[in-house]
C-alpha cells in the first residue's frame, strides 16, 4: 500500500492541470468537462482482491479511456476502503485541498457516511454526467447508501445481494434458513467459519445473525436506537458465542479476509463460503479454483442487498477526468460488459430499459453460470441494509463480546 502511494503521489501532484476547482467544473457543459479531462490521469483506489475485476477496470475501462480521451487510469488496489478515507482525511487535516492523492474511490456504507459527514466528497455534479439519465434515482436503494442520502456525492456502479455457496457433491441439501444454518453448524463441528469483522463480508454475515436475533430487519430500520440495539445485540452475541466452539479450528481463530475464507472452501476445509457478489462463485469455478459442483443460494428468510458506488474526493486534482471515468462506468455498454459471466457477472446499477436496443438485447442474451444463483431468485427475499450507525455499533460489539 505504501509503495503504491509513493509511486502515485507524484502522478497526482503532477496532474493539477486538470482543474481541482469543483465549483468551476459544475458551471461547465459536459463537452467542456470532457475537453478539460483530455490527457488527464485518474488514480482510482479500489478493493483489489479479485483478478477479474482488476482486469476489467485496468484493461477494458482503462483501454477505452486512453483510446477515446487520452486519460491514464491508475488502478490502486487496497484491502478496505477505510484506508482511502483515512488518506483523504489526513490530507484535509494537513491543508491539502487541491492536490490530493486520490481521484476516485470504490465505496459504500460506513465509508461513504464518514466522507460525507467530514466534507471529504465532491458533491452536486452528477446531473452533468450524460449517463446519469440511466439511473433510477427514485429507487431508495439507489438514492440512499446504507440509509445515508447520496445527494449527488457518488455515482452507482453495481447492485449486489449476499449469497452462500456450497459443494453440492459433498452437501446436496444445505440449510436454507438462518435458524437451520445455526443448527447445522453445531451438528457439523469445524465445517463453518466467517471472516472477523471489520472485514466487509464477515461483517455482513454477522448482520444476518443480528437480523435473525432481532426477529427480522423491520425491527432495526430507521435511525440508530440504543435500546433496540442492546436487545438484539445481547441475543446476537449469545448466538455467536454459542456456535464459536463448533467453528473451524474451534473458533480459536477467524479468517482475516474473505480471500482467506475462500481458500478454506476451495481446499475443502469448510463447507461454505459466501459473498456479496455471487458472480464470484462462477468465476472461481471457471478458474478451476472451486469444483464444478459448486452451487449458491440465498436464505428463505432473506439476504442483504445494496448498491456500491464511485466517489470523487473533495481534493482530487483530476475531477474532470474522474467524472469522465464515472460517466463511462455508467454507460450501458460498460455495464453490459461487466454483466457477462465470463468477465464479472456484476448486476447493473442502471435501468436496462433506458439503454439502447442493442444493449438491451445483450443483457437479454446473457446466460447465467450454473454455480451462480440468479439475481431474480435472490431478490424474492431481499433484506435492506441498516443505517451506518448500526453497522459501526455491531462491529464494535462483535469485537468486544465475541472476537475478544
Amino acid at each position: 500500500m505504501l509503495r503504491s502511494l509513493a509511486a502515485f503521489l507524484l502522478l497526482s501532484t503532477a496532474a493539477v492541470a486538470d482543474t481541482a476547482d469543483g465549483e468551476a467544473l459544475k458551471g461547465l457543459t459536459w463537452d467542456q468537462v470532457v475537453e478539460q479531462a483530455r490527457g488527464g490521469t485518474v488514480n482510482w483506489f479500489m478493493w483489489g482482491g479479485a483478478d477479474n475485476i482488476n482486469q476489467y477496470v485496468s484493461d477494458h475501462i482503462g483501454g477505452i479511456l486512453k483510446r477515446d480521451h487520452g486519460i491514464t487510469l491508475n488502478r490502486i488496489g487496497v484491502a478496505d476502503a477505510v484506508e482511502v478515507v483515512n488518506i483523504v482525511l489526513s490530507e484535509k487535516e494537513a491543508g491539502v485541498t487541491d492536490a490530493g492523492t486520490v481521484d476516485l474511490i470504490w465505496i459504500n456504507g460506513e465509508n461513504f457516511r464518514s466522507m460525507k459527514q467530514a466534507d471529504l466528497a465532491f458533491c452536486g455534479y452528477t446531473d452533468l454526467l450524460p449517463n446519469n439519465l440511466l439511473v433510477n434515482w427514485d429507487n431508495p436503494a439507489i438514492s440512499n447508501d446504507f440509509g445515508v442520502p447520496v445527494d449527488g456525492c457518488e455515482v452507482p456502479w453495481n447492485t449486489v445481494q449476499f449469497a452462500f455457496a456450497h459443494d453440492s457433491a459433498v452437501l446436496p441439501e444445505p440449510p436454507r434458513s438462518m435458524a437451520d444454518l445455526l443448527d447445522w453448524i453445531k451438528a457439523n463441528p469445524g465445517q463453518f467459519t466467517y471472516p472477523a469483522p471489520p472485514d466487509f463480508t464477515g461483517s455482513v454475515f454477522v448482520r444476518h445473525v443480528f437480523y435473525h436475533a432481532a426477529g427480522g430487519a423491520d425491527a432495526l430500520l430507521g435511525p440508530f436506537d440504543q435500546a433496540r440495539f442492546d436487545d438484539a445485540a445481547a441475543k446476537t452475541w449469545a448466538i455467536l458465542n454459542e456456535i464459536e466452539p463448533f467453528l473451524w479450528r474451534e473458533g480459536q481463530t477467524y479468517p482475516n479476509t474473505i480471500v482467506q475464507m475462500n481458500e478454506l472452501f476451495a481446499n475443502g476445509e469448510v463447507a461454505f463460503t459466501f459473498n456479496y457478489d455471487p458472480a464470484q462463485f462462477g468465476l472461481a469455478v471457471q478458474a478451476g479454483i472451486y469444483p464444478e459442483s459448486t452451487r449458491s443460494f440465498g436464505l428463505t428468510d432473506g439476504t442483504i442487498g445494496n448498491t456500491n458506488y464511485t466517489l470523487i474526493p473533495f481534493n482530487s486534482p483530476n475531477k474532470a477526468a474522474a467524472m469522465v471515468v464515472q460517466n463511462l462506468l455508467l454507460s450501458g455498454e460498460a455495464q453490459l460488459e461487466k454483466a457477462k459471466p465470463e468477465v464479472w457477472g456484476a448486476s447493473p446499477a442502471i435501468e436496462i430499459s433506458r439503454t439502447a436496443a442493442d444493449v438491451q438485447a445483450g443483457f437479454a442474451a446473457i446466460e447465467g453460470h450454473a454455480s451462480v444463483v440468479s439475481a431474480e431468485e435472490l431478490a424474492k427475499a431481499a433484506l435492506p441494509e441498516l443505517q451506518a450507525d448500526w453497522l459501526t455499533a455491531i462491529e464494535a460489539g462483535w469485537k468486544a463480546n465475541v472476537g475478544n
